[in-house]
């Protein structure tokens, strides 16, 4: 896989296909490979580029300056210069798409099109991010994910009663006993802080352009609940789409819906 250095650290990325550019930004906890059905789909008619979060996949640990997702959005932009590419369709999963809206605000010269994925761009309500936050505190007192944990946070990414002998849930959850302990204290906690302690930007949704952006949600949803896609899709004035028999990781539980509904939007609008 190719490398960008940004901010000091090596940024791992896949770039796939050719023709008009679809960035894929992921969620927390997960390698480029949740969107392996996106990436064989989309990659026959676009050029594909996923990049790895900070300590995620081959990619390298958080840079010291990033505190927040308009890091990562500057980052993102950064990404785009190295590989001088003008403009980007723009695919964003949970934080993926709180930091890609966050780059179509900064840059909406940059951005063709947005699709806005299981997100949301308010603030985290003050319950979860507490209850999120002492996981993190667990983590870091462990210096790994320990095992009663990981019945805790696998099953947050899928729809409830899920299958857990299935290949894509116990992946998951081994992947999760994979990072080692510098990389969740150096990148994996500190990142998470940062997603669940982000600002609420739901009054700029507005800017956003109504024509060109779309916002779509697992049916079953638990963490970014299809209420939260209604709201923003009401302030953005864009449609939403619900995904059938899906929940936070919808790129992988209903891989087909998802598929056509971004290459019937990619259609109308790369």
């Amino acid at each position: 896989m190719p490398v960008a250095v940004i901010d000091g650290q090596a940024l791992h990325y896949l770039d796939q296909g050719s023709g008009p550019v679809v960035l894929l930004g992921s969620s927390y906890l997960w390698s480029l490979d949740m969107w392996a059905p996106q990436i064989e789909a989309l990659s026959q008619q676009y050029r594909v580029i996923v990049p790895e979060l900070w300590g995620h996949g081959d990619s390298g640990p958080l840079p010291s300056q990033t505190h927040s997702l308009d890091d990562l959005a500057r980052q993102g932009l950064a990404l785009l210069d190295h590989l001088d590419i003008p403009r980007v369709n723009l695919a964003g999963l949970s934080v993926g798409g709180m930091w890609g809206a966050r780059l179509a605000l900064l840059a909406p010269e940059r951005v063709n099109s947005l699709v806005l994925m299981d997100t949301y761009l308010g603030a985290e309500p003050e319950a979860t991010r507490q209850y999120y936050f002492s996981l993190f505190k667990m983590i870091e007192e462990a210096g790994a994910i320990p095992e009663p944990l990981l019945d805790v946070i696998a099953p947050i990414f899928f729809r409830p009663g899920i299958d857990r002998e299935s290949a894509l849930y116990r992946n998951f959850r081994e992947s999760l006993q994979t990072f080692p302990r510098e990389r969740l204290l150096d990148s994996i906690v500190p990142l998470g802080r940062a997603i669940f302690s982000r600002e609420d930007i739901l009054s700029q949704l507005p800017q956003l352009d109504s024509d060109t952006t779309l916002v779509m949600c697992g049916e079953q949803d638990t963490p970014r609940a299809p209420a939260e896609s209604e709201e923003m899709a009401d302030l953005i004035g864009c449609s939403v789409i619900l995904i059938p028999h899906a929940g936070h990781i919808s790129s992988r539980e209903n891989p087909e819906f998802v598929n056509e509904a971004l290459l019937t939007f990619l259609a109308n609008h790369a």
